[in-house]
């Protein structure tokens, strides 16, 4: 146990150290409190003038110089947006296609990243370069459609799975933290007895965690603001809508004419806001949950977006 003499020697040198603190250090610790101060300015303010505008009055939001809060509290843009007929259904379906696409995609992501980091896989280069390429070369939208409507998936919901069930920038995502795993794991497992399917299992996806959550954010997010493949292949089916699609259609709603609006209960609603107001408060109800989302996964994140900076 140390002195008490000793720590209060101590104290005082600390206390010395950081009163002969340079100017210079001074004059750059006070630059970038200002800078992250002011990114956070930036950052925050986009956001929350949208949250203000979407709570205040339409008819007074027309007037403008919204700030960060708003001038007339209101739900009654929030009312017209869940007011639609439409928007549960819509929700369920995005929520379903979410999770299921995350996991669905995280499965078989993991299987071909794990596949491909086997040293004795013989087709792993082959397999990396046709993979790569396939992230500079698509076939484009119309063959798209035309292998869809052949594989008979439209007005069906497995057209918001398999598309996008492998990926090949989150296979080199999942592959290079599998790479920095010792192999030596995977060897001292096979004298053990294991097979390919558990040391996967066991080994490997308990390991690559940070990399698997940078992965499930893409794919959430993805799948979540997905509405382009609902126009084009479920646009007739209510029962397969999903959200974005139809907030995307309230949204180009409220900018036409009361008579072009879809359904007697949502023109009435229209008719008793504007525009704007709708389209901030559609930008909330499409956000937040994601960024509910994100505190849960931010851990891993910065740790899995980091994969192959540093190389030995």
């Amino acid at each position: 146990m140390a002195a008490p003499g000793s720590s209060i020697a101590n104290h005082r040198t600390n206390r010395i150290k950081r009163a002969s603190k340079p100017l210079q250090d001074w004059i750059f610790d006070a630059v970038v409190y200002v800078l992250i101060a002011l990114i956070t300015v930036v950052t925050l303010y986009p956001f929350l003038n949208v949250l203000a505008i979407s709570f205040n009055d339409s008819v007074d939001t027309v007037r403008g110089g919204i700030t960060i809060y708003p001038r007339e509290f209101t739900l009654e843009n929030y009312k017209v947006i869940f007011g639609y007929t439409g928007l549960i259904t819509g929700f369920k379906i995005s929520v379903l296609r979410t999770i299921v696409g995350t996991l669905a995609g995280l499965v078989s992501g993991s299987m071909v990243a794990y596949t491909l980091a086997r040293r004795d896989f013989q087709g792993r280069r082959f397999v990396s370069v046709f993979l790569a390429v396939t992230m500079y070369v698509s076939g484009g939208l119309i063959p798209g459609f035309i292998l869809i409507k052949n594989l008979h998936l439209i007005n069906t919901f497995a057209v918001y799975i398999l598309p996008g069930l492998v990926s090949a920038f989150n296979i080199f995502v999942i592959r290079s933290f599998i790479d920095g795993i010792p192999y030596a794991l995977q060897e001292s497992a096979k004298l053990d007895g294991a097979n390919d399917f558990t040391i996967y299992w066991r080994i490997i996806l308990p390991l690559c965690k940070p990399a698997l959550a940078t992965v499930a954010l893409f794919l959430a997010v993805g799948q979540w603001n997905s509405w382009f493949d609902t126009y084009l292949f479920n646009g007739s089916n209510e029962s397969l809508t999903t959200l974005q699609y139809e907030l995307m259609k309230v949204l180009q709603n409220t900018s036409m004419n009361a008579n072009n609006v879809r359904g007697d209960n949502m023109s009435q609603l229209m008719a008793q806001v504007s525009p704007d107001s709708v389209k901030m408060a559609i930008t909330i109800v499409a956000t937040v949950p994601i960024l509910v989302v994100y505190p849960f996964l931010q851990k891993y994140f910065v740790k899995g977006m980091t994969l192959g900076a540093v190389k030995s």
